[in-house]
This record gives C-alpha cells, sequence and structure tokens, in this order.
C-alpha cells in the first residue's frame, strides 16, 4: 500500500503564500499539516467536515493519489472483484442480492456497469481503494441520509431515515399498501452500498440509474474502467430515469479555507471535485482568495407502474452533499416564491443549508394541485430542484461575466500591456474559460433534449419541467454569447501581444543601431592606433603624435558618413536606373 506523503497535502498553496497557510511550517520534514488537521477537526464538527487521516480525504485522480489504474483498465479483468468477492452461503445465497445482479448484468452485455460493482464493494470511487482502512469502508458503507416524503390527498408526511433497517422497513410494498398512500418520493443524499442494495432490491430500480449518478467526469482517456459511454436516443427516451449535471460555485477567503473544502469533498462516498478558479484581481479580491468550482449532479427516478396498483407512484431523487466550508457565492441565489406584501407575515422558511435541506422544504410544502397532479406527471416533484440548477447556473454564469470584464480590463491597462509576463498570464486565464464553455454547453443542452423537452416518461400525460425551457434556453443563449466574447477576447489579446512583441523587437533594432554607431566610432580609431603601434621605438612618435589625429579623425567622419548616407548613396544607381528606363519607354512609345 502506498504511503502518502503529508507534504504533497502542500501542492495547491503557493510557496510565496504557504508563510501565512496554517498548514505549512518552516521546521520539521512534513511541516504542520498533521497537527493543523487535527485542531481544524477539532474546532469545526459543527461545520460537519469529515473526521478522519488525510489519506481517507484523498481525491482520485490527484496528485496525492498516483496511478488509478492499480485497480486495473478496462481491457482488463477488475482486481477490486477479484479480491473483495463475497462468497456464497451455505444456502447459495449472497448477502448483498443487487449486487450479485449488478455483476451477472456487467458479464452478460452491460460492461459499463462494472464500476458501479467496484464502486458499491469499494463503497466510494475505486481508486480510492487502497486509501481506506477496513473501518472507512464500513463507515462509508452503512451511511444512510435519506428522507422519505409520504403524499396523501392534501399533505405530505417526512420521514428522516438513518439507517439501513429503517430505510428497508419504509421502501416495502406492503409499508405502501397499509398506510393507504398517494405517492412517496425517497430523497437521498451522498449514496452508499448500503442505500444502492436496499433500495435496488426493494424497488426494482434499473442499475443504470445508479452507476449515471456516482461519478463526475466530463472526458475519459482510453484505458478508463470508468469509462460511461452515451447511449442512443430510443434507448435513453423509454428510461424511468434522467440525469442533471451542473456547477455549484463556492468563495474562498483564503487558500486554507480551499484546503479545507478540498477535505470536505474527499470525504464524500460519490465523486465530486472541486476546482480552484484561480483568477482574483488585484484591488478587487482579497489576496489569496478564490472561487471553486464542484461538479454536481442531481438524479430522478420513478418506478413503472405495476400492474397491482396503478394509482400508486414511487420515486427516488438522488443529490450530492453539499460542501459547508466557505461560502456561497455573492451569498446565494433569491427565494422562488415572490416577496411577501407588507401587510402579510413571512412565512416560516429554515435558514438556508445544504442542497438537500432547500429541495425539502420545497417538497415537503407543495401545494395541494401540485400533489393531486403527481400521478398525472411524477416529473412535478422535480420542478423546484431543476429550478435550483438553474439559479446555480445563473450565478456561474453572473460569475463568468465577471471575469471575461477583467480579463478585457486587463488587456486595456497599458502598465499590463507593457509587461508580456501580465499579459501571458490573462492569455492562461481566458484559455481556461474558453475550455469551459463548450463543457457548460453540452450539459445545458443534454437538459434540455434529455430533460425539458421529452416527449415520453414512464406513465406521464403531462410535462410540468416545460415551464423551465424558456430559462434554460436563456442559459444556452448566453452560454453561446460568452464562448464567442472569450473567443473575441482572445483574438484582442493575442494582437496585443503580437504588437508588444513588435514593439520590443523595434527596440532591440534601435538598440542595436546605436551600438553600430559606437563600433564606427571605435573600430577606425582601433584601426589607426593599432596601425601606429607597429614602431619599437615609442619615442620617436613624439614628432609625429599629431598624425594620428589628422589621420583618425577624417577616418572616423568618413566611416560616419558612410553609415548614415549609405541608403542614399547605394540608391543613386536605382534611380539613374529607373530613369535610364522611362526615358526608354518613353522613346519607344
Amino acid at each position: 500500500m502506498t504511503t502518502v506523503n503529508l507534504r504533497n497535502w502542500q501542492r495547491y498553496v503557493p510557496r510565496q503564500q504557504q508563510e501565512h497557510n496554517p498548514y505549512h511550517s518552516g521546521s520539521g520534514a512534513h511541516g504542520d499539516w498533521s497537527h493543523a488537521i487535527r485542531q481544524d477537526r477539532d474546532n469545526t464538527r459543527t461545520r460537519s467536515r469529515p473526521v478522519g487521516s488525510p489519506r481517507r480525504l484523498i481525491l482520485p485522480h490527484s496528485q496525492e493519489a498516483g496511478d488509478p489504474y492499480y485497480i486495473g483498465d478496462v481491457y482488463e479483468q477488475s482486481q477490486i472483484r477479484l479480491k473483495l468477492s463475497e462468497p456464497l452461503g451455505s444456502n447459495g445465497r449472497t448477502s448483498t442480492p443487487y449486487l450479485a445482479h449488478i455483476d451477472r448484468l456487467t458479464d452478460n452485455g452491460w460492461p459499463q456497469l462494472r464500476y458501479l460493482a467496484d464502486w458499491m464493494r469499494v463503497t466510494t470511487a475505486p481508486p480510492k481503494w487502497k486509501f481506506l482502512s477496513k473501518q472507512d469502508k464500513n463507515e462509508r458503507a452503512s451511511r444512510v441520509k435519506v428522507a422519505l416524503l409520504e403524499f396523501r390527498a392534501d399533505s405530505a408526511t417526512r420521514h428522516d431515515i438513518s439507517t439501513t433497517a429503517q430505510l428497508a422497513a419504509l421502501s416495502s410494498d406492503s409499508s405502501m399498501e397499509n398506510k393507504r398512500l398517494v405517492s412517496r418520493l425517497f430523497v437521498v443524499e451522498d449514496l452508499s452500498r448500503d442505500v444502492i442494495e436496499t433500495l435496488g432490491s426493494n424497488l426494482d430500480v434499473d442499475p443504470m440509474f445508479f452507476r449515471g449518478h456516482i461519478s463526475d467526469y466530463t472526458w475519459y482517456n482510453t484505458r478508463d474502467p470508468w469509462i460511461e459511454l452515451p447511449e442512443i436516443d430510443l434507448v435513453s427516451r423509454n428510461r424511468s430515469f434522467f440525469h442533471v449535471r451542473y456547477a455549484h460555485t463556492r468563495y474562498f477567503r483564503s487558500l486554507r479555507s480551499y484546503g479545507l473544502a478540498r477535505l470536505q469533498a474527499g470525504g464524500f462516498n460519490v465523486l465530486r471535485r472541486i476546482n480552484r478558479e484561480g483568477n482574483w484581481a488585484p484591488g478587487a479580491d482579497i489576496p489569496g482568495s478564490d472561487v471553486g468550482m464542484l461538479r454536481s449532479s442531481m438524479s430522478f427516478w420513478v418506478q413503472p407502474r405495476k400492474a397491482k396498483r396503478t394509482d400508486h407512484v414511487t420515486g427516488i431523487l438522488l443529490v450530492d452533499p453539499s460542501i459547508t466550508e466557505g461560502f456561497p457565492l455573492w451569498g446565494d441565489y433569491n427565494d422562488f416564491a415572490p416577496c411577501p406584501s407588507i401587510a402579510h407575515d413571512l412565512p416560516q422558511r429554515p435558514p438556508r443549508g445544504s442542497t438537500f435541506d432547500d429541495i425539502m422544504y420545497w417538497l415537503q410544502y407543495m401545494s395541494v394541485q401540485d400533489i393531486e397532479s403527481i400521478a398525472r406527471d411524477p416529473r412535478i416533484w422535480f420542478q423546484k430542484p431543476l429550478s435550483i440548477v438553474c439559479a446555480e447556473w445563473l450565478k456561474l454564469l453572473r460569475y463568468a461575466n465577471t471575469r471575461l470584464s477583467q480579463l478585457e480590463w486587463e488587456v486595456e491597462d497599458p502598465y499590463l500591456r507593457n509587461r508580456q509576463e501580465d499579459l501571458s498570464a490573462t492569455l492562461d486565464k481566458l484559455h481556461s474559460w474558453r475550455r469551459r464553455f463548450p463543457i457548460y454547453k453540452t450539459i445545458v443542452s443534454e437538459v434540455l433534449s434529455k430533460v425539458i423537452r421529452r416527449d415520453q416518461f414512464v406513465h406521464a400525460t403531462a410535462n410540468s419541467l416545460l415551464l423551465l425551457e424558456k430559462d434554460f434556453e436563456i442559459l444556452l443563449e448566453d452560454l453561446n454569447n460568452f464562448h464567442d466574447r472569450a473567443e473575441r477576447i482572445m483574438s484582442v489579446v493575442t494582437a496585443v501581444i503580437a504588437i508588444e512583441e513588435s514593439k520590443k523587437a523595434l527596440e532591440q533594432n534601435r538598440s542595436l543601431a546605436r551600438l553600430t554607431y559606437l563600433a564606427v566610432i571605435f573600430v577606425p580609431l582601433s584601426f589607426v592606433s593599432s596601425f601606429f603601434a607597429m614602431s619599437e621605438d615609442i619615442t620617436k612618435l613624439t614628432q609625429t603624435f599629431w598624425i594620428y589625429f589628422a589621420v583618425a579623425i577624417p577616418v572616423t567622419l568618413l566611416s560616419l558618413a558612410v553609415v548614415r548616407f549609405s541608403d542614399t548613396v547605394f540608391d543613386i544607381p536605382r534611380r539613374i536606373m529607373r530613369r535610364f528606363r522611362r526615358k526608354k519607354f518613353h522613346y519607344t512609345d
């Protein structure tokens, strides 16, 4: 098992700011990371920061994690399955029937489910396997944070579930039939092996639903075993689920705060990586502050109707855990409800917390009309979560506008234009946005085509998500405009850099010209002095010393004249030839 040096955790702290970082110390081989992590763990328990050693909080595909292919690449048999497969019991059965079902599917036509099977065995992203102790795996596997909303004709009842036994009891068919419910929705934060096993077995969930939620990759290498190929539309539109990806932005006042957020993301079961934007403007932002972008996802599934009870609707909504370190960028989005009148009392709304809490607030207080429409279109459950996604995208676009405006200002600043290294930094910042915008456009386009404009979804006879179609069309149009704007700025920056380089080249040529004049002055002097130095007796030159100046000065002036008027002198023959040609043509005409 590979040992991780704590010094590697300083990789996102620039050297010039390490002295201000509580995770860095000049003394000792590993700095003061271990002490700082223990101190932060003790002081921030109320902020829900993950507790444990840095090894279990390492994010895959980072410098600390090393080579991820030790689990085997896509062309090899899974090393995790070979070493962690559970043997069958004496009765020929296994304690994880849903996982066994996924293994059978993997071997018979659904190879991309291999990653889900490995994920369930490791209890988190498979590349983290070597960093987890047995205790860590057991803790991750048994995590259960689920809220069950039971809907009757005019109300909703919430049940918070924190154990696998509770989840198994409340997800059974008998539970719904005994309570005479109209519908029920399971809202899950941060998947775990036990949650997948319980809900997958009791509700007969398509494994591809869980498979699409557990990773955050935007592109793949040719060896990646976590590859997820897109499905043809004929298949995807008949699925009873869909996924929505988005980016969650968060502000950090210091690199220390960003470091804690990375550790917190490493404590999630689902793979969610937070990336620094790394673009702050002097005078506008606090030095060392930054904005992080967390790749996030929501997934929604509805159980196809059974022959016995066609009036029951059961759904699952998967949401990501939230980073609590730092602050929501610009104080988070506004409420979706209109501002109450001054004549009315304010609604009793709990303080805004995690995405899970926000979604539960909106779902728990659905109107009677919305509850009645669940049978016609279960997607009404996803209307407010999708509104939250739209609000996050709008905030990200406003932030992109801020950064692009700052980059435009950097190009206009004459001081920066005179410093080539600063313009190169501007070009690097701009390139990161040019790379992101096509990815963002693809994600928003998928939401429009595969979620909002989807014409059929299980038994639905209406589409409640069409109300958000215009909002996402505006999002896509803004992304196209920002992408074009970034391309224009890139052209301007490239042109400015080329102009500045031309100015520098011209200045260098002028400097060389000055050196040429100096050479013209001193070379004749050196020649003449060398010529007269050929005499062995220097005293003999006393009578002829004036000859040195008499010869050196005219020779120097002649050399300067030749250099100064060389263009004119050499141009005389060309002008004579041109006049001769003109006269010749005149006589011939």
